[in-house]
């Protein structure tokens, strides 16, 4: 089993900055794909940002330029670097892990969610 565990959200104003952290501990392999997901009310899952085992990237068009995924292979952690908020901005941000085990079946893991909100 394997569990992962997002910090960083929080309260900040317009135009301000955070930094989410995803961890993943348990029975590892490797991790393939990394992402982060936003989820706010009334509106569907959105991809914000994904980054894949050889480190290349893809963003949400709305996102482009001011979030930036990375990851520590060392330490099974995502981080999402979100700058120059928006209040559109605002919404539950979920950490998903593609992990193999030590028989490289892949799983998909999601993580509990961290609350972001941009409100002056």
């Amino acid at each position: 089993q394997v569990q992962l565990v997002e910090s960083g959200g929080g309260l900040v104003q317009p135009g301000g900055s955070l930094r989410l952290s995803c961890a993943a501990s348990g029975i590892i392999f490797t991790i393939t794909d990394m992402a982060w997901y936003r989820q706010s009310p009334g509106k569907e899952r959105e991809l914000v940002a994904v980054i894949r085992a050889r480190g290349s990237t893809n963003y949400a068009d709305s996102v482009k330029g001011r979030f930036t995924i990375s990851r520590d292979n060392a330490k099974n952690t995502v981080h999402l670097q979100m700058n120059s908020l928006k209040p559109e901005d605002t919404a539950i941000y979920y950490c998903e892990m593609t992990v193999l085990n030590q028989f490289l079946h892949p799983n998909i893991y999601r993580g509990q969610g961290t609350q972001v909100t941009v409100s002056s």
